[in-house]
């Protein structure tokens, strides 16, 4: 058989194929591009960049073109060495004390030379993988740090708003400051508040107008008018000086006494380190409020971060460029401008470097007034009263104070160390302090053990105990999470010996969960604390009666109910008759000789949680009372039965803020048509009860995805028809073609209703973000998003993970944490 082959003559000046011949043909050369967010976000981060480092290196003392080389280096060697693609560094507020201190103690040249050794310290560091350790350190403990560090900032930088020049340390600058006050400078206070006046004023221009000229950094504005203004008035005042690049002050060898630079060192590469890595972790929160930014970016690897970082910190010292670090300013503002990739952050570099060599006749305008009222600005923003917020939640005032006062009086490092001792003896007090009391209620004798029982407290424990007489029901509430062998030990001897004497003992952890049950009732398997089981209480006698592990649908037709309304319910006493000797409490018999579903359910239900529960949550409901809820999270899912979010979640009172509604839906800001309650719920729950996270949870079998899958355009338009709109986004979201679909880890979706309910968990997800307090929270990195999907039939948890981009709802297991929010 012949075949017919299209025939080609040759061509001698065909090239010729060169590669193996079943192997891939080479790839064309990989063409440099920039995206045009990238060039935009630059910009933006540029003309931060630019008034800062000349203010920060006046704080110092150090030469001003200083911070322009540490900028530069920042943003190009750390940029594309870095493990946070957008992470903006250069030169740090959080750094101006320790640098200053160093200037003045050893010279500037020396100072450059500790750089480059703390630049290679980090190097090493980050090839010994310990970058994740540095997150070990207390909030509380970095927080004050940068609080103390802002303080003296802002207390130096004040003398030169006011025309003077800053002593050498905090004290010294407040003991001069009546002095000061004294011989104010008129010119130098007025550029001082016009630049504070336009950093402050800038970013709350309202209307369309004010959205437009935002766009232009306040801090730059700021700069330029107080220039513009003194150039126009002819005012005299000190200005910038950039001395010729030729005159420029390189790195020398270290001259001093080897501990006192050995400790500069170290001060500076702990200082730098966690400042980067920690600002490294709060650019991934605000990258994961961008979901189209989270699968393209990638989370920080803090081991190249801090490789980055140490390059970047031998490179800037080197060239006579202050330390570098992560800069919490510039890096919220790469992100919010719409940076995409490594790029904008090496581009902002480049402009540094162009402005530096281009436009030091325009630089040499500024006066240095304006510039010291800047970062005295920067400085009194770095005590965020957010800060002191969350420490006081939890309970770390202390160290917080400690570290802060510690910094300002006797320097970063020694502040430091002050707060990493408070921090140990607050944690070993906390727990080794256990309070132990004994109360009589109702001829019930409870012994409340409050923290962590040890070898410590058993001498305590045991007094406590032998106050229970012999015979006598006891309670023992262990309120804390450890217990040594020795307490266990004495605990165990003591319960045995009071049983053996006819007493009682329940022993209970937090919140009354039991940890050893009593002996059961021989007339109803119920156990108080567990009520979601006496829906379905028979009697032990009953030949028909339920095993403790049987599912609801292994007992009942579907549809019919079974429990307390079903033809064996419990009577209020525990007992019931049979399927036609059920009566109410005036004698009368439902319909089919058994009760009306809710005659008296509620009733005894409500008789069960003041009989059995209310004595257990007594104490924290009161608590709750005092001090008002303060919930972590709010939990927003559909108003199905079959889902008990205190049971899925293990949560108690005052643990979760919960919305609830019929499809779990969030609908779009503008379009609930006269009720926000939703909106309003969100609203509360972000700006007045500032919660960390938000979860929306779906559930199987969602009867308002099968409605929606059921509908039909037209119609009368009812209440749930209209509540229902909301969901139609989900299902144009399942329909695309273009979309990824959510899936669940290891099966595919049982059915179009199991497809559409994960579908709805993203696509509210999406409307929870476009909500002005939810967007706000993300980018201020405060709030983290959450999707759930809760499986009726398996109880079993799925969370939304992110995963190449995947919309996937991973299994939870039965020690697993909580994913990482999407």
């Amino acid at each position: 058989m012949s075949a017919c082959v299209p025939t080609r003559a040759t061509d001698s000046t065909r090239p010729k194929r060169i590669h193996p011949p079943h192997s891939r043909p080479p790839l064309p050369p990989r063409r440099f591009r920039i995206a045009g967010a990238d060039l935009s976000a630059s910009i933006a981060v540029f003309l931060i960049a630019l008034p800062l480092s000349l203010g920060i290196a006046l704080a110092t003392g150090a030469p001003l073109q200083s911070g322009l080389v540490a900028a530069a280096v920042g943003g190009i060697v750390a940029g594309r060495l870095g493990g946070s693609p957008l992470q903006v560094s250069g030169p740090a507020a959080g750094l101006t004390v320790v640098t200053a201190e160093l200037i003045h103690r050893y010279g500037w040249r020396t100072t450059c030379a500790i750089t480059v050794l703390a630049g290679i310290a980090q190097l090493g560091l980050g090839c010994l993988r310990v970058a994740r350790t540095a997150l070990a350190v207390s909030p509380a403990i970095v927080h004050g740090m940068l609080a103390g560090i802002g303080v003296t900032i802002a207390v130096a930088q004040l003398h030169v708003v006011l025309g003077g020049t800053p002593q050498s340390s905090v004290l010294e600058n407040f003991r001069a400051l009546p002095a000061q006050l004294a011989r104010v400078h008129p010119g130098a206070v007025s550029m001082s508040l016009l630049t504070l006046a336009l950093l402050f004023a800038w970013p709350r221009i309202p209307g369309r107008v004010g959205h437009v000229l935002r766009t232009v950094p306040a801090a730059l504005v700021a700069v330029a008018g107080a220039t513009a203004t003194a150039s126009l008035c002819g005012l005299v005042l000190p200005k910038v000086d950039l001395p010729s690049w030729s005159s420029h002050a390189l790195a020398g060898l270290p001259e001093g006494p080897v501990l006192g630079i050995a400790a500069s060192v170290l001060t500076i590469t702990l200082v730098c380190s966690v400042q980067s890595l920690l600002g490294a972790v709060a650019v991934d929160k605000l990258v994961a409020g961008r979901p189209d930014l989270q699968a393209r970016v990638g989370r920080s690897r803090l081991d190249r971060e801090l490789l980055g970082q140490g390059a970047a910190n031998a490179v800037s010292g080197a060239l006579g460029g202050l330390p570098v670090a992560g800069v919490a300013v510039r890096s919220s503002a790469n992100v919010q401008a719409g940076a995409v990739s490594r790029n904008s952050t090496m581009l902002h570099g480049v402009f540094v470097v162009i402005a530096a060599l281009l436009m030091v006749p325009i630089l040499e305008l500024i006066p240095l007034a304006s510039l010291a009222a800047l970062v005295m600005a920067v400085g009194i923003q770095m005590v965020s009263l957010h800060h002191i917020r969350t420490v006081t939640r939890h309970r770390e005032v202390l160290v917080y104070v400690v570290t802060t006062l510690g910094v300002v009086l006797a320097g970063v490092l020694e502040g430091v160390a002050l707060g990493v001792a408070v921090a140990v003896v607050v944690a070993m007090h906390r727990l080794a302090r256990t309070r132990i009391t004994h109360e009589e209620r109702g001829g019930v004798h409870h012994i409340h053990v409050c923290g962590q029982l040890t070898f410590l407290a058993v001498p305590r424990l045991s007094r406590a105990l032998h106050l229970v007489p012999r015979g006598a029901r006891a309670v023992v509430e262990l309120d804390g999470s450890f217990m040594d062998h020795a307490a266990y030990e004495s605990l165990h001897d003591w319960q045995q010996g009071h049983s053996a004497q006819g007493g009682t003992v329940e022993l209970t952890g937090r919140a009354g969960a039991r940890i050893a049950e009593p002996s059961h009732s021989p007339h109803c398997r119920c156990r108080p604390w567990t009520p979601w089981r006496n829906h379905y209480c028979e009697p032990s006698a009953n030949p028909q009666s339920v095993s403790p592990g049987a599912r609801p649908d292994e007992f009942g037709e579907p549809g019919e109910p079974a429990g307390p309304s079903g033809p064996y319910a419990a009577g209020p006493s525990g007992d019931s008759g049979g399927p036609h000797e059920a009566e109410d409490s005036s004698g009368q018999r439902g319909p089919g000789g058994h009760r009306g579903h809710g005659d008296h359910q509620l009733a005894r239900g409500i008789s069960a949680f003041q009989r059995n529960t209310a004595p257990l949550v007594r104490d924290e409901l009161a608590r709750l009372a005092r001090e008002g809820q303060q919930p972590s999270q709010l939990f927003l899912t559909c108003a199905d039965s079959r889902l008990v979010t205190s049971m899925i979640t293990s949560s108690g009172p005052g643990d979760l803020f919960v919305v609830r509604n019929v499809g779990n839906l969030v609908p779009e800001p503008g379009e609930e048509s006269g009720d926000d309650s939703v909106a309003a719920a969100i609203e509360y729950a972000v700006d007045v009860l500032r919660v960390r996270s938000i979860t929306v949870c779906g559930h199987s079998g969602c009867g308002a995805m099968q409605a929606l899958l059921n509908s039909e355009p037209g119609g009368t338009q009812t209440p749930l028809k209209r509540w229902l709109r909301h969901g139609l986004p989900s299902l144009r979201r399942m329909a695309a073609k273009d979309r990824p679909r959510a899936q669940l880890s290891g099966r595919e979706p049982a059915d179009a209703v199991e497809q559409l309910c994960l579908t709805n968990v993203v696509q509210q997800l999406e409307h929870l973000r476009a909500h002005d307090s939810v967007t706000r929270a993300l980018r201020e990195g405060t709030l983290e998003l959450h999707g759930m999907y809760f499986h009726v039939g398996e109880a079993q948890a799925y969370l939304l993970v992110d995963r190449d981009g995947d919309e996937l709802f991973d299994h939870v297991g039965a020690a697993e944490d909580l994913r990482r929010p999407v």
